[in-house]
């Protein structure tokens, strides 16, 4: 049993409510966050970085009037948030679209990570988080500089994190990140309960299945799958991790959703499910930039998905023999 597991297997990610590649209204947000709770989701994430900020006034407002132990809330430090005034703001910053008018300033320090937390209080409206990620540290992020800005989190920001936990401020703490690489190295250094993995267990991606997730599994800490549709591959578009796919990784997506086909699943659910099936993944968080979006990925995790696809993707070759499915 893990020391912290979020509650259900679907979550909201919040990024496309910070308009992520394109504006999002307020009206759409709210509505999407309205939606997600009437579909039973109980699992919200957000950031500082989604919209400079946008993100989390947006699920702060949605979520103020609901009853505050009914549901989980993460976000995230790493970023601190600066003014940024004047005209010369370009209207899309770093893929978000229209955010509020702020900079992004790094810090991994443990006062840069207490401050952040007390802002995104502030910004959030609420009086409590459950879940607090370090954000980005990865070469994705960080280029060879990496290692460097994992040990500056690890030194500052993730002790910092401990003690919030200690003190009951906190629920639990770990990374949010786009690479299994940062999270091995916070095993071997620091205490984390649960990581948030973008895109690094799917049906396309299963590295985390011999690496990860048995780490995690031998320290009680529990992962959340982010971005189960590799930004969009695993939908029927063109992109993997946000930049044009491999031609062979789009062979194999073809080849998964041929199998999907025959048996008549919907590919997004046999990506949602297939994420989630694992016992150390506590869940995945989809983003949705409209409430038709929403209603879709709830129908999605629980469509019906016979046996006979997994058995069939296995016989493929296309998931690894080992991996864990739906019952």
């Amino acid at each position: 049993m893990t020391r912290y597991r979020p509650p259900g297997p679907l979550g909201c990610g919040g990024a496309p409510l910070g308009n992520l590649f394109g504006r999002v209204e307020d009206a759409e947000a709210l509505a999407v966050l309205d939606t997600a709770w009437q579909a039973g989701v109980r699992h919200y994430d957000t950031a500082p970085f989604y919209g400079f900020g946008l993100s989390e006034h947006r699920v702060g407002q949605a979520l103020r009037p609901r009853p505050r132990d009914a549901f989980m809330l993460s976000t995230k430090v790493g970023r601190m948030l600066v003014p940024a005034p004047g005209p010369g703001l370009p209207e899309e910053r770093s893929s978000f679209v229209g955010g509020l008018p702020f900079g992004i300033r790094y810090d991994y320090s443990a006062d840069g990570a207490r401050r952040s937390v007390e802002d995104s209080l502030q910004r959030l409206g609420l009086a409590r988080i459950d879940v607090v990620y370090i954000h980005d540290v990865g070469e994705d992020t960080h280029g060879a500089d990496w290692q460097e800005r994992c040990d500056q989190a690890m030194a500052g920001a993730a002790p910092a994190l401990t003690r919030l936990r200690e003190e009951g401020v906190i629920k639990a703490w770990g990374l949010g990140v786009n690479r299994i690489e940062p999270c091995l190295r916070a095993l071997q250094q620091a205490d984390p309960d649960i990581f948030l993995a973008a895109g690094r267990y799917t049906l396309l991606d299963t590295g985390a299945l011999g690496t990860l997730l048995p780490r995690c599994a031998g320290r009680d800490v529990s992962v959340v799958m982010g971005g189960p549709y590799n930004s969009g591959l695993l939908t029927g578009g063109n992109t993997y991790d946000y930049v044009q796919a491999p031609a062979a990784l789009v062979a194999r997506r073809d080849a998964i959703a041929a199998l999907c086909r025959r048996h008549d699943v919907d590919l997004r659910a046999a990506a949602l499910q297939f994420c989630t099936a694992h016992p150390v993944v506590a869940a995945a968080i989809p983003g949705a930039r409209s409430v038709a979006e929403m209603r879709q990925n709830a129908a999605l995790m629980t469509a019906p998905i016979p046996a006979a696809l997994w058995a069939d993707l296995k016989q493929a070759g296309l998931i690894p023999e080992h991996a864990p499915v739906p019952a």
